[in-house]
């Protein structure tokens, strides 16, 4: 197995980064939330499923660090922090990340991949 440049952890159940507040899983997971599966600049936030209450850069690190399928953040929860800004740490609500005008943190304006939108029913509850 190579040898992880030493800005990059990875972390699987039961054990979380502890480089981060909340409870973050992930494969090569840089200190701004990048993976081994998503690492443009923009590719900065975290997103927490229903099925484990943690973070994960994407559906994949989720798929490679949890023992189980993995389920959406569930709309009744849609006003609890579900998506962490890799930047400053801030977390947002389902709702202020998908009903933002723009793709970036409100708290510190770092952009957002657009293209996460694409995806948004692996991460939300439609």
């Amino acid at each position: 197995m190579p040898t992880l440049p030493p800005d990059r952890e990875t972390a699987t159940a039961p054990d979380t980064d502890p480089r981060f507040d909340v409870p973050l899983r992930g494969v090569a997971v840089d200190p701004e939330t990048r993976c081994a599966h998503w690492d443009d600049p923009v590719d900065v936030i975290a997103l927490r499923f229903g099925c484990c209450e943690a973070y994960y850069p994407c559906d994949a690190c989720h798929d490679a660090a949890a023992d189980h399928e993995a389920v959406p953040w569930p709309r009744e929860r849609f006003d609890e922090p579900a998506v962490l800004c890799g930047v400053c740490g801030t977390t947002l609500t389902a709702t202020a990340y998908l009903d933002g005008d723009d793709d970036a943190c409100p708290a510190c304006d770092a952009p957002f991949n657009p293209g996460c939108r694409a995806h948004r029913d692996r991460y939300f509850e439609g």
